[in-house]
């Protein structure tokens, strides 16, 4: 039965909304890309009961970005706050589901060894956080906005300021990968890894401003909602 529904996933997976494995304009795609059809992996009882997560293992501060790791002082840029929910196909909430997210820091830098780019780290800002759904399926975030940093895909590249969103369910099988964008960037126009989407999914990765979210003379605020399936599934990398 495991096998029969692997099979069922790959071959009906709506590639009008995800992007495709190989798309040369993003050049990581070129080795990256499998060269052969994807096959399908027996699912061990293991994948599908394990591990779990709970609200124990989640910290007070882990959804506060400009908190959760303050060394000396806040840490320097745009406070926003990311709100949104976690959907199925028909609109139902999903609760408890564990959202990570990480990002680079207001000059687009990563705390990371491979990002030796010329641009200050923030001693007060880690870039990572999570939280769990609450029983509507809501999330909420407060970080700093990311700023737009150069990566050497082609002439001249620079990403669009982005957040990376990891989603779980309750395991590791149930989990989707995607990025959010914030909304009038005009990088967008120029990045390959947001233009190898389809052109109708790209809406779904960007986010809108919400002035209800927006708290005064503090921070504005911004509403990402996921879609875990149907066609209006959020893409997933």
């Amino acid at each position: 039965m495991a096998d029969d529904n692997n099979s069922k996933l790959i071959s009906t997976l709506d590639r009008s909304v995800h992007p495709p494995h190989l798309y040369p304009a993003y050049t990581s795609t070129v080795k990256r890309a499998p060269a052969n059809a994807l096959m399908p992996v027996a699912q061990k009882i293991s994948d599908l009961t394990g591990p779990t997560y709970g609200e124990g293992t989640i910290g007070e501060l882990d959804s506060d970005l400009t908190k959760n790791s303050v060394v000396n002082g806040e840490p320097v840029g745009e406070r926003i706050i990311v709100v949104g929910r976690v959907l199925e196909e028909s609109g139902r909430p999903v609760p408890n589901a564990l959202i990570e997210i990480w990002q680079a820091n207001s000059t687009g830098r990563y705390i990371h060894n491979r990002d030796q780019h010329d641009a200050p780290l923030d001693p007060n800002f880690r870039g990572a956080g999570r939280c769990l759904t609450n029983s509507k399926g809501e999330y909420r975030f407060v970080t700093i906005k990311p700023g737009a940093y150069p990566w050497r895909n082609h002439e001249n590249a620079w990403r669009p300021a982005h957040i990376h969103l990891s989603v779980f369910g309750r395991n590791f099988n149930s989990r989707l990968v995607t990025q959010m964008y914030f909304p009038g960037d005009p990088l967008m126009a120029l990045d390959p890894i947001y233009l190898g989407l389809p052109e109708k999914a790209r809406p779904l990765l960007i986010s809108s401003y919400a002035h209800d979210i927006t708290e005064p003379e503090w921070a504005l605020g911004y509403r990402f909602d996921i879609v875990l399936s149907g066609s209006r599934q959020t893409p997933f990398e």
